[in-house]
């Protein structure tokens, strides 16, 4: 488990993987983004992409779970912003995803002595290296009593 003042300023961890199957694509696009391209292979396979491709709702909850998987077990009392999010490749159906993160800065938090504050910068790629998603994380940790 790490606290606030576990996390180095020049932390770096691989959080996790996954294996983005086309039928978990489809499946998870068809209750929360039904849009054909993530739910209709003919039509992917027309479209720019060529292939099913994730949506974005979908990265979002691979890489929640996969930080709640993340062996480091970072404690985390609230997410206070997301921010920078990019993605700029697709996330096609087939591919492996990886989920890095680093962190950036970190503070003892102004109104709440017993917590820091912790801003990680998250890349998430596939098998060839392409980002799929960027983002900067802000969270609110608990200090070592």
């Amino acid at each position: 488990m790490l606290f606030f003042d576990d996390i180095p300023d020049d932390y770096h961890s691989v959080v996790g993987t996954w294996q983005l199957d086309a039928d978990d694509v489809v499946a998870f696009a068809r209750t929360w983004d039904p849009r054909p391209v993530h739910t209709d292979t003919a039509v992917a396979e027309r479209s720019p992409f060529g292939t099913l491709i994730a949506s974005s709702a979908h990265l979002f909850a691979i890489v929640t779970l996969l930080f709640a998987r993340h062996a480091d077990e970072i404690q985390v009392l609230a997410m206070l912003g997301k921010d920078k999010l990019r993605l700029p490749s697709p996330a096609r159906a087939g591919t492996t995803l990886t989920y890095e993160t680093r962190c950036t800065g970190k503070r003892v938090s102004a109104s709440r002595p017993d917590a820091g504050i912790v801003v990680l910068a998250d890349t998430v790629t596939d098998n060839d290296g392409n980002v799929v998603l960027a983002q900067e994380v802000t969270l609110m940790v608990p200090r070592r009593t």
